[in-house]
């Protein structure tokens, strides 16, 4: 750790010992943030930009003066590194450090603190010094299951990112292991990336991105290429892969507000059919991106008259019945119930989503809810052979469970009653033998007495 006499007493004296011993990290040299390293860290990988980092720090006042200290917290600090979320001395010092490196910083005011410094803690416009220590560092998670992480090699510019629907225009590099299997600058639209053979990871990597972005994307099977593989680029089943991506150009497709309904519904015509399409070449999770869209046009849309109110109707129903079918084929049940509830409340008896919820409540094993479920469909439709066979599968599970709870009670009574048995004999041999105890003391102590007795 650097001590108080480790430091200079002034920021002249410190900015000179620290240039003599450092370098200035900063990108147009103006000694704004120069580095000491006092421990090189593992050689290797750096951090990029948006990696969650990990640190210790200690900050201290070129007088020497410590004003904050994880260690003393003994909690180390974590951020995303190159995202201003701390000071800008930081974002810069930490993209240039290595794994287990420590360093020391000299940061110049409007780089630390600024004119205003920090009330009770650093003075108006005063150089600090930190000592960093870079513990670990990972790729930005860009999904809750971890399956698509992004490392960001070169930061792009503006403010405004691709959606859905977005002409993008890219050039990538896919790499399986240490072999590149793709290679060229390609145009797609947001959400139908899969129609240019580029896997559902960098299609959904690319709402996050910005013009002129170079960065890494670390892609599971699940948004690669899945348990199929890719045998056009000699890529087997449940394959991890890394794109490397570069954002060069994109147009936004117009967000649901630049739309009038006139238009919402034309496009929701085109993007129905396109996510039928994925449906049915088995491309579900594009065809949910598709019909998700949809949704998000006119939810919340009234129409002028019946019958465009009931087109608007329409659209939303079929979209959520098709999301269902699509979490069904996913196995995500509970998605699926929740599209199925979306349609009952607005049709009660819509024979689909009764059919479907009650499908996604059997594989969640909630038997009696899906049995309720099959047998409103019977009374929607008394055709329905489909609903007629899902009851009799529901009432054998029913029975099924109820059979194998009566065995489970009866073996657990027949273990409290063992037990109880047992504890029964152990407590009959303990006042048995603290009868027999009892009873040779009170025979001792009869022939005492009798001894000591006059006869």
């Amino acid at each position: 750790m650097t001590t108080d006499q480790d430091l200079p007493m002034d920021h002249q004296s410190a900015t000179a010992l620290f240039a003599a011993k450092g370098i200035d990290v900063t990108t147009n040299k103006d000694q704004g943030v120069i580095k000491v390293i006092k421990r090189a860290g593992v050689d290797g990988d750096r951090p990029m930009i948006g990696d969650k980092v990990m640190v210790h720090y200690t900050g201290k006042l070129v007088t020497g003066k410590k004003f904050d200290c994880s260690r003393e917290r003994k909690e180390p600090f974590c951020f995303h590194v190159g995202k201003g979320q701390v000071l800008r001395a930081w974002d810069i010092a930490v993209l240039s450090m290595q794994r287990g490196e420590v360093c020391t910083l000299l940061c110049k005011p409007e780089y630390a603190y600024g004119a205003a410094g920090n009330p009770d803690k650093i003075p108006p416009s005063s150089s600090v010094v930190f000592e960093l220590e870079l513990i670990k560092f990972e790729g930005e998670v860009l999904t809750g299951d971890g399956g698509i992480v992004r490392r960001i090699k070169v930061k792009g510019e503006g403010y405004t990112n691709p959606n859905d629907g977005s002409i993008v225009n890219v050039h990538l590099e896919g790499r399986c292991g240490d072999r590149l299997f793709d290679c060229r600058d390609v145009s797609f639209i947001v959400g139908q990336a899969e129609d240019k053979s580029i896997p559902l990871g960098v299609d959904r990597a690319m709402d996050k991105m910005q013009k002129g972005e170079c960065c890494l994307l670390y892609l599971k099977p699940k948004y690669g290429f899945g348990s199929e593989g890719k045998p056009e680029y000699k890529i087997g089943p449940d394959k991890d892969i890394v794109y490397e991506i570069t954002l060069k150009d994109f147009q936004r497709a117009k967000d649901s507000w630049e739309m009038d309904l006139k238009e919402k519904l034309d496009l929701s015509a085109e993007v129905k059919s396109k996510g039928n399409q994925y449906f049915k070449a088995g491309r579900y999770y594009q065809a949910v991106i598709q019909y998700q869209r949809i949704i998000s046009w006119l939810e919340i849309e009234y129409g002028t008259g019946d019958m465009q109110q009931k087109k608007i109707q329409d659209y939303i129903l079929t979209s959520h019945l098709n999301l269902a079918l699509c979490f069904l084929r996913l196995k995500e049940f509970t998605q699926a119930v929740d599209n199925c509830n979306k349609v009952i409340e607005l049709d009660e008896n819509n024979e689909k989503a009764l059919y479907r919820r009650g499908e996604a409540r059997l594989r969640r094993n909630e038997f009696s809810l899906a049995l309720a479920d099959f047998q409103q469909v019977l009374q929607v439709n008394s055709a329905n052979r489909a609903a007629r066979a899902q009851i009799s599968i529901c009432q054998s599970k029913i029975k099924e469970h109820h059979e194998k709870d009566k065995k489970t009670y009866a073996n657990m009574f027949q273990k409290f009653a063992e037990r109880d048995a047992k504890t029964g004999k152990t407590k009959r041999r303990r006042d048995d033998s603290a009868r027999t105890s009892f009873n040779g003391e009170v025979s001792i102590k009869q022939r005492r007495r009798s001894q000591e007795c006059p006869s």
